[in-house]
């Protein structure tokens, strides 16, 4: 007895087109992890530059450590955004909205990963969102073909890979 498993057919296009919209996201999250260790560094140095305290109420010195800080955060937070961005399977077709899913409705197109803000592909543009923001929380969970309302849209869910 012969058991055929027949899947659907992968669609290359959206492959292709995940892979390509989520390589455009690791760019864009490389480029913050990148310039959020320089000024961090550049902060850093400042620090040493200025040496140790010059009293016991040293504002100034204060200040550049927060700075320094405040950089070693945002380097902390773009290094963690990557590691998101690296748990996302680009070969796999998702079937209703979720974590990795690339959403293509009527009114925006959106990729569902971490918040990066506007990212055009092939003279299209994307939204990447992330799982916390409430347009998600409105779409999770819905199928091609359904619709939702957010800030008074309807959107209907053209496509979703």
């Amino acid at each position: 007895m012969i058991i055929s498993l027949s899947k659907k057919p992968v669609n290359k296009d959206m492959l292709h087109t995940k892979q390509k919209l989520l390589g455009l996201c690791k760019e864009t999250q490389k480029r913050m992890v990148e310039s959020a260790k320089e000024a961090m560094n550049e902060a850093q140095n400042a620090l040493n530059e200025y040496g140790p305290n010059k009293d016991r109420y040293d504002s100034f010195r204060e200040q550049l450590i927060g700075r320094r800080d405040m950089f070693a955060s945002q380097y902390q937070k773009a290094l963690t955004d990557m590691n998101v961005l690296e748990k996302i399977n680009c070969k796999e077709l998702k079937k209703k909205v979720e974590f990795g899913a690339i959403i293509i409705s009527d009114v925006s197109k959106y990729v569902i990963a971490i918040s990066s803000g506007k990212i055009e592909c092939d003279g299209e543009v994307y939204y990447a969102i992330s799982p916390a923001v409430p347009i998600y929380k409105v779409m999770h969970g819905l199928k091609q073909g359904d619709s939702f309302e957010f800030n008074g849209k309807r959107q209907t869910i053209k496509e979703l890979f």
